[in-house]
C-alpha cells in the first residue's frame, strides 16, 4: 500500500462524538508514551499530523485520521499512566471501552514498547480484547533503541505473551522506518479484504 493522503478528521471525547460511517476503522491502543503518535506520523510521512509529546498521557480523546479516503486510524487514549488522577484514568478507560464495545472497529493494533517485557496493563488490555472477540495485531515500537539480539528476544516474548494474534508481532521504528513496509502490507490486506466484502 502507498499512502497518498492522510487527514486529521476530528477528536472525540464522548461516545456521541464517535464517527459512524461505513469506512474501515483500525483502533490503536497502547500504554501512555508507547509512541502511537510517532507511529502514525512515520507511517504517513507527515511529521506533525499526530501531535507528539515527551510527556505521557497527552492523548485524551479518540483521534481520527483518514487514510487514502479509505480507512481510519483511530488513536485511542493511552492506558496505564500512574500519574493521572483516579477519576481521569477511569474516564479514559471508559472512553476506550465504549469505543471498542459499542462501535466495534474492524481491527485493533496494540502497540508495545519492545525495550521492556509487556507490562501488566499490556497483558490486561490484550486479555480484555481477546475476551471481547478481538484478535489484536501486535506492534513492538522503538525498535531502533535495541540490539539485534534484543529484537529476537522481544519477538519471542511477544509470541509467548500474545499467542492468539492473527499475524506475527512486527518490530517498528518511527525513527529508522523498520517495519513500515510490513505494516503497509498488513493494512493493504485488511482494507482490501473489506473492499471485497462490500463489493
Amino acid at each position: 500500500m502507498k499512502i497518498k493522503t492522510a487527514v486529521y478528521v476530528k477528536s472525540a471525547a464522548l461516545a456521541s462524538q464517535f464517527i459512524e460511517d461505513n469506512l474501515y476503522k483500525i483502533a490503536l491502543v497502547g500504554r501512555s508514551n508507547v509512541g502511537k503518535s510517532s507511529f502514525i506520523n512515520s507511517l504517513v510521512n507527515r511529521r506533525k499530523l499526530a501531535h507528539t509529546s515527551s510527556s505521557p498521557g497527552k492523548t485524551q480523546t479518540a483521534n481520527y485520521y483518514l487514510i487514502n479516503d479509505l480507512f481510519y486510524l483511530v488513536d485511542l487514549p493511552g492506558y496505564g499512566y500512574a500519574k493521572r488522577d483516579k477519576t481521569t484514568r477511569a474516564a479514559f478507560g471508559k472512553l476506550i471501552e465504549n469505543y471498542l464495545l459499542q462501535f466495534r472497529p474492524q481491527a485493533v493494533m496494540q502497540l508495545i514498547d519492545c525495550r521492556h517485557d509487556p507490562t501488566e496493563n499490556d497483558k490486561m488490555m490484550y486479555e480484555w480484547l481477546t475476551y471481547h472477540f478481538y484478535t489484536p495485531y501486535i506492534l513492538l515500537t522503538k525498535a531502533d533503541k535495541i540490539s539485534k539480539n534484543q529484537m529476537n528476544k522481544a519477538l519471542k516474548t511477544a509470541k509467548e505473551y500474545f499467542p492468539d494474534t492473527p499475524h506475527p508481532a512486527i518490530l517498528y521504528s518511527a525513527q529508522s522506518g523498520q517495519g513500515k513496509e510490513e505494516v503497509l502490507r498488513l493494512l493493504h490486506s485488511l482494507t482490501a479484504a473489506n473492499q471485497s466484502n462490500e463489493s
